[in-house]
């Protein structure tokens, strides 16, 4: 099972780093869609924020916060570096207790939360793609059975 959330993680990981070359791609440079940076920002602050919480850490990230365009690849790498130690060290079956923003408690699996992370990140490149779509950019195929073809 982890080997399968590695694969997951590594396939979500991947084109987040494609819509951040789109993002920083000479050509789009100002016609990039405002809301499919803040959708991508969403994406990053909430992996981080999970990331937190499975360490028992606190929540010191603004979910809705601005990530800058140029810091988009360093925290997808960090984020994903993070998680993939997350499914390297951790029980699939830990009980992880934590609040979320509104300050309830709540308590999930590691699975579950590995799963809704990557889960999150897929909807919301969908988002973005939609996000595109509207400006005329050709968005980024992230369909997971095209990236196992190359793989």
């Amino acid at each position: 099972m982890k080997d399968y959330f590695k694969q997951l993680m590594e396939y979500s990981h991947y084109y987040n780093l494609e819509i951040i070359k789109k993002f920083q791609d000479g050509d789009l440079e100002f016609m990039i869609p405002e809301r499919a940076i803040l959708l991508l920002s969403h994406t990053l602050n909430a992996q981080k924020i999970w990331n937190n919480r499975l360490a028992g850490e606190e929540d010191k990230v603004d979910v809705w916060g601005n990530v800058e365009v140029d810091e988009m690849e360093h925290a997808e790498n960090a984020n994903f570096e993070e998680t993939i130690g997350v499914l390297e060290k951790e029980d699939l079956d830990r009980i992880v207790e934590f609040r979320n923003s509104r300050g309830e408690s709540y308590q999930n699996s590691v699975r579950d939360i590995i799963f809704h992370v990557i889960n999150h990140s897929t909807y919301h490149r969908g988002q973005i793609a939609t996000e595109f779509r509207k400006q005329g950019i050709d968005p980024i195929v992230s369909d997971f059975v095209y990236y196992k073809l190359d793989k």
